[in-house]
């Protein structure tokens, strides 16, 4: 993770200049790590945002995409394609989080409630009922294979299918139609363990 010692801590807020810039290549000539940075910091976090539905912890999970792709800057899989690179790379860590978050809170139950937070304070109904269904969404996008979910969530977050094409690495051609099977997909799955919409 971050905040070891020489990290540089990357927000948009008062970017630190990193120790050196190297070009990239497929954005443009003299266009650095930091150029890229601060292109795609907030799509980054917007997408993360829509996948662990936690603004803190989307920022934590951007910082590490960014500092991952900072380590690696100089390999032909970053240099190539910065934007879908950071794309894939961003949705495999959301993705991993929530297996993470469901296995924490799993040992939990398990534990019993003595672990659990019980000064939480209560909220609005709307809010409550808008985290059910984050949460339901959440578990059956878990639930799916890596591909559908990443291709939802990154569908989710405005891209198009260029882009959609680029960051998972498939024709273009290919990607209404994967997209259509994941969303059938994911109504399925939804559908059989929450119920129809109301």
């Amino acid at each position: 993770m971050l905040n070891r010692p020489g990290d540089v801590l990357l927000t948009t807020e008062g970017v630190e200049a990193l120790p050196y810039t190297m070009a990239f290549n497929s954005i443009g000539p003299g266009l650095g790590f930091e150029r890229v940075f601060l292109t795609y910091y907030p799509r980054i976090v917007s997408v993360l945002y829509r996948v662990v539905g936690d603004r803190t912890r989307a920022e934590e999970l951007t910082n590490e995409v960014f500092w991952r792709a900072h380590r690696q800057w100089s390999s032909r899989a970053v240099n190539g394609n910065p934007g879908g690179w950071l794309y894939r790379t961003a949705t495999n860590l959301g993705i991993d989080d929530l297996r993470l978050t469901a296995r924490r809170k799993r040992y939990e139950r398990i534990a019993g409630p003595d672990i659990r937070d019980e000064g939480a304070s209560l909220t609005p109904l709307d809010g409550l009922l808008k985290k059910e269904k984050r949460i339901q969404v959440q578990a059956v996008l878990y639930s799916m294979k890596k591909w559908q979910a990443q291709i939802l969530i990154l569908r989710s977050s405005g891209l198009s299918y260029e882009e959609l094409a680029s960051a998972l690495g498939m024709k273009r051609s290919s990607v209404g139609t994967m997209l259509a099977r994941a969303e059938r997909e994911f109504h399925k799955r939804y559908f059989r363990t929450h119920g129809p919409e109301e």
